[in-house]
């Protein structure tokens, strides 16, 4: 990846080797550890920092000036502080404290502790919900109880409500540029781990030794790739090299959360460049590995995914809405399409074909993620109507007009043909409808599925009667 200029105007502190134990600055000034707090830590006071109070949300500052008023510590942390120090409006705000759940919400009326494998408390103040986490132990200390940390045979954590300080807390965080830790009220940033020399430097590192922290939890290879996408940072090589050997791991990982993961890397803004890395990493197997294995066979399959994840990404970026069915469709149709060509070799109808094919493939990825029907249903129907559509029937022209997913059919359709799958003369075609008809596409009103709820059940007769 091109490297640029990091919009990051700060220096970072570090402990010196020098007899004065001092630190040196990168703008060649020394000056002493910061005293913070009855402890002297690594820190970037506010001359040394570009952060705007104005970007930080007044629901953060208040959960933390009401936690350190009752006694307590309390910061702003994680990836709100990232993107202050980048000059960037963070998306939401998270704080991390030495007060319990308990503790927390006795102090917060509005709130409530939710998680079971990680307790975290929910602030609501106003419209904003806070998210305020109690600072984390080691899973492997001596106050680490079956009750609160347990790890799976394979170094999976599957409970780990251990608590801690603020230092065991940063080395327990994933990412060297996400545990720095901000003090509103001084206005300080806590920097333990040289998270700002990181995000000058344009890297993605990992806390600790990659290979344990990728056993402990395989997500965090996900969510290295995807900051490294979002950010255009380069990745650590230690980092770097500990995934493939770590990722079959993401097996051992529930479908649900894998699918939520599949949210978050893809419906940002950044899922091209996140397509492509996963593909690098042979991590695109852990979510859908009969996609995976089209996409990688074919060239052209690639070229087309990336095309729909282009177009989401701008999507996005243009405020305008955008679906998870539609980029399942586009993603997972290789599979489809390569499992469909096999079955009509066969002698199965391309309808069928592609009707069996799409049940297949979407059993199939729902063991690695669980795609909600919410989702799956229209993304078939998306697919069933490529058939149709490559027909080019005038006698059912308005019912495929019409259709509600019609549209992103079409636009399935117009990906095919940029990438070479031999679909022109059915886009131009559908395009030529769509300029004649245009108060046709789309239009068909969606089904009631309230109607059957509403009727009223026959009284059932007692025995007897």
């Amino acid at each position: 990846m091109g490297k640029e200029t990091s919009p990051c105007l700060f220096v970072a502190f570090h402990f010196s080797s020098n007899s004065d134990d001092t630190a040196r600055c990168g703008d060649s000034k020394l000056q002493p550890p910061l005293f913070y707090r009855g402890r002297i830590l690594p820190a970037i006071p506010k001359a040394n920092h570009a952060i705007d109070p104005n970007l930080i949300s007044r629901a953060a500052i208040r959960v933390t000036q009401r936690l350190q008023g009752a006694g307590y510590e309390a910061y702003i942390v994680g990836g709100a502080v990232r993107d202050l120090l980048l000059g960037a409006h963070p998306k939401d705000f998270d704080v991390a404290t030495n007060a319990t759940p308990e503790q927390i919400k006795e102090l917060f009326r509005s709130s409530r502790i939710i998680g079971r494998r990680f307790q975290i408390v929910h602030v609501r103040d106003g419209r904003e919900i806070i998210e305020v986490t109690t600072y984390r132990g080691p899973h492997g200390s001596d106050d680490a109880q079956p009750a609160t940390s347990r790890q799976s045979d394979k170094g999976l954590l599957l409970r780990d409500n251990v608590y801690g300080t603020l230092e065991e807390d940063t080395a327990r965080r994933d990412l060297t540029i996400n545990a720095m830790y901000y003090d509103p009220g001084k206005e300080v940033v806590l920097d333990q781990l040289a998270g700002c020399e990181d995000l000058d430097a344009r890297l993605i590192r990992i806390i600790g030794d990659p290979t344990a922290r990728y056993r402990e939890d395989p997500v965090r290879m996900l969510r290295v790739i995807r900051f490294a996408a979002k950010l255009n940072f380069d990745i650590e090589p230690k980092t770097k090299e500990a995934i493939r050997e770590c990722a079959p791991l993401l097996e051992e990982i529930p479908a649900a959360r894998l699918f939520d993961e599949f949210l978050k890397l893809f419906m940002a803004g950044h899922g091209n460049p996140t397509f492509h890395m996963l593909l690098d990493h042979d991590l695109l197997s852990a979510l859908c590995p009969s996609a995976a294995e089209a996409i990688t066979k074919d060239p052209s399959f690639k070229d087309m995914v990336s095309m729909a994840m282009a177009n989401t990404d701008q999507r996005v970026k243009d405020g305008r809405p955008v679906t998870p069915a539609f980029l399942l469709a586009a993603l997972l149709w290789p599979a489809v399409k390569t499992r469909a060509s096999q079955l009509s070799l066969r002698d199965m109808p391309p309808s069928q074909a592609i009707n069996s094919a799409g049940q297949q493939v979407t059993a199939e990825t729902c063991q690695s993620m669980s795609i909600p029907k919410r989702f799956s249903i229209p993304m078939r129907e998306i697919w069933e109507l490529q058939v149709r559509l490559e027909r080019q029937q005038k006698r059912r022209l308005k019912d495929t007009l019409s259709g509600r997913r019609f549209r992103a059919a079409y636009d399935l359709l117009l990906l095919r043909a940029e990438a070479g799958h031999g679909v022109e003369s059915a886009v131009s075609f559908w395009t030529e409808q769509q300029r004649l008809y245009p108060d046709l596409v789309g239009s068909a009103k969606p089904a009631d599925d309230r109607q059957n709820f509403n009727r009223r059940r026959p009284r059932r007769r007692k025995p007897g009667s």
